[in-house]
């Protein structure tokens, strides 16, 4: 747990991501840059909405407000949620990028989010709530602004520029333009599998704004998919992104029923939608915290690309809360297929949670490997 000092207060927050013990600073110099701004020179009346807050600084700090958080992260609103309960605040109310949004914003706060797509999106969203005199203020560290970055602002709402730059961070400020046409957003959109990655060859995919490969079929999920394990039974694409590899586990065996989940609600929302775009297979789509709603016990197969960085963060602690999750849902005899980047050694992470591992396949740059749950499976996950 940290403390962010602010103009309007001194907040403890914590970012509350897998198990919540990874240290990482739930707050950076962009937060703290744009809570001081809006203190000493914004009027903070009326319906103020905060997109991007990727832990819940800036709600929290704000919560006096009632602003409106729209977020596309669960792990994000969940560290909302416990910083607004540990400093003993509430007034944000919080909403999906998916939520209808509030039909006038007179205070919009932008937290640049590392997708440029998810950016475009959003700001088409928010556009038609935007008025001539609402107050639009963004913020991002330098190596998040990028001159696209100010080109969407601009296209979309209007006249922009930026501040000095403060501990490495900036402010977009941005003058609501009436006369733009207002176009929509361009998401989701869809594209064809290419032929040659087995059932699933030629089978429409949609993305929403965000989600990974928006455009084409990435080289890992191309690998696994020719390695995919065809199983009855309960399967789960762990971290489904667009929902591929789960789509053609489901098209593999009819009698494969496939859960999906991930911690983004337009990552669920595309494996919906490419889901029921190719199959009338009955599907499951939870948008949560890794295996924390799957039963214990009760899966037979779970296929996982894991992620390794949390927007500037690097590590590995996802991946082990994806492995411990995948074992205690696993029944007896279960198995967890994981693809990774071969210099990640996600070996060692299976083999101390499972006591197990096996290479299914590798190439130069990935490698597949699979554990099992033993019938006597009693080890510590911890």
């Amino acid at each position: 747990m940290s403390s962010l000092v602010t103009p309007v207060g001194e907040f403890e927050l914590v970012r509350a991501t897998g198990n919540g013990r990874d240290g990482l600073r739930a707050w950076d110099a962009a937060d703290e840059y744009l809570l001081r701004h809006l203190a000493e020179t914004v009027h903070l009346a009326g319906e103020v909405v905060v997109f991007g807050d990727r832990w819940g600084a800036i709600s929290t700090a704000l919560a006096e407000w009632g602003p409106s958080q729209v977020s596309d992260s669960f792990l994000g609103q969940r560290a909302t949620r416990l910083n607004l309960e540990l400093n003993g605040v509430a007034g944000p109310r919080l909403l999906s990028t998916l939520d209808s949004l509030p039909e006038r914003i007179d205070v919009l706060v932008v937290r640049v989010p590392k997708s440029l797509a998810l950016l475009e999106d959003q700001l088409h969203r928010l556009a038609p709530s935007v008025h001539e005199g609402t107050v639009i203020v963004g913020a991002g560290m330098v190596t998040e602004i990028h001159t696209s970055t100010l080109a969407l602002f601009e296209r979309i709402l209007g006249p922009t520029r930026t501040s000095l730059a403060v501990k490495k961070a900036r402010l977009i400020f941005c003058a609501p333009d009436m006369g733009i046409k207002r176009t929509g957003s361009p998401w989701p959109r869809t594209y064809d599998l290419p032929e040659g990655v087995g059932v699933v060859s030629g089978r429409t995919v949609t993305n929403y704004a965000g989600v990974f490969c928006a455009d084409r079929l990435d080289i890992g999920t191309r690998f696994l998919l020719r390695h995919l394990p065809v199983r009855s039974g309960q399967v789960v694409d762990l971290g489904c992104g667009n929902g591929v590899v789960g789509l053609a586990a489901a098209l593999a065996d009819p009698g494969a029923e496939v859960t999906f989940v991930d911690e983004s609600y337009h990552a669920v929302a595309s494996a919906e939608a490419t889901f029921h775009a190719n199959t009338a297979a009955p599907g499951r789509f939870l948008v949560t915290d890794g295996m924390s709603e799957i039963s214990p016990g009760s899966v037979d197969l779970v296929l996982n690309n894991p992620p390794f960085h949390s927007h500037r963060a690097i590590g590995d602690a996802t991946a082990w809360e994806m492995f411990t999750g995948s074992r205690r849902a696993l029944r007896p005899g279960g198995e967890l297929y994981v693809i990774g980047n071969r210099h990640l050694g996600y070996h060692v992470k299976l083999r101390r949670a499972f006591g197990n591992c096996d290479l299914v396949a590798s190439d130069p740059k990935f490698v597949i490997l699979r554990a099992v749950k033993s019938p006597a499976a009693g080890r510590s996950e911890r």
